[in-house]
């Protein structure tokens, strides 16, 4: 794996973008049609992530911990508009940002055009499994990583391709049972357990 500096963490911030130009750049690229290798799975990914954005309502737990957060945090999320994880955990990380009155400050990067970067952030020390949601502070010191999706999904994930099936299907079949508790839960964790 990779090593970055905190330096180098700065520079892929500072070239990321808002989740405004991430939505901007993904319905571009399915007006693409069929020029974009991808365009099968992303009016479905672009329909789930606005309807999830559109209806969710972040737990009280999660809501009290956004709240009580008094460092200034940065999260920089490796992501990608053909990845179905992604179209079910973007719209959470941005609520919750929205949600923090600028003490979370949220930008996206795209995972095949920054490679050292998703280097240094393999699953399993092998996989280039997206979304990663990088938590770091205004120094760019990385905090803690989440990702690429909650436990249990990817224990889900895993033993269908241990058996060589198929896993789209069942994931998103227990992403729609799990409605959206697992992820914030993580998130929970993720920003609950920051020394302030």
């Amino acid at each position: 794996m990779t090593k970055l500096t905190a330096e180098d963490y700065k520079t892929y911030f500072e070239k990321a973008i808002s989740y405004e130009k991430y939505k901007a750049n993904f319905k571009a690229e399915i007006a693409m049609g069929d020029q974009s290798q991808f365009a099968q799975y992303l009016p479905q990914n672009w329909s789930r992530q606005s309807r999830l954005y559109r209806k969710l309502i972040l737990t009280e737990e999660l809501q009290n911990v956004i709240m009580q957060i008094h460092q200034p945090l940065l999260w920089l999320v490796i992501t990608e508009h053909w990845c179905g994880d992604a179209s079910q955990i973007n719209p959470i990380i941005n609520k919750v940002a929205e949600l923090s009155n600028g003490k979370i400050k949220l930008r996206f990067i795209y995972r095949d055009e920054n490679g050292s970067l998703m280097d240094a952030h393999l699953t399993d020390g092998r996989s280039k499994s997206i979304p990663i949601l990088i938590q770091m502070d205004t120094s760019f010191n990385v905090l803690k990583t989440y990702g690429p999706r909650p436990a249990e999904a990817q224990k889900l994930v895993k033993s269908l391709l241990a058996k060589d099936e198929a896993y789209n299907i069942p994931l998103h079949s227990w992403y729609a049972k799990d409605k959206q508790q697992s992820i914030q839960s993580d998130i929970i964790n993720l920003i609950s357990k920051i020394d302030t």
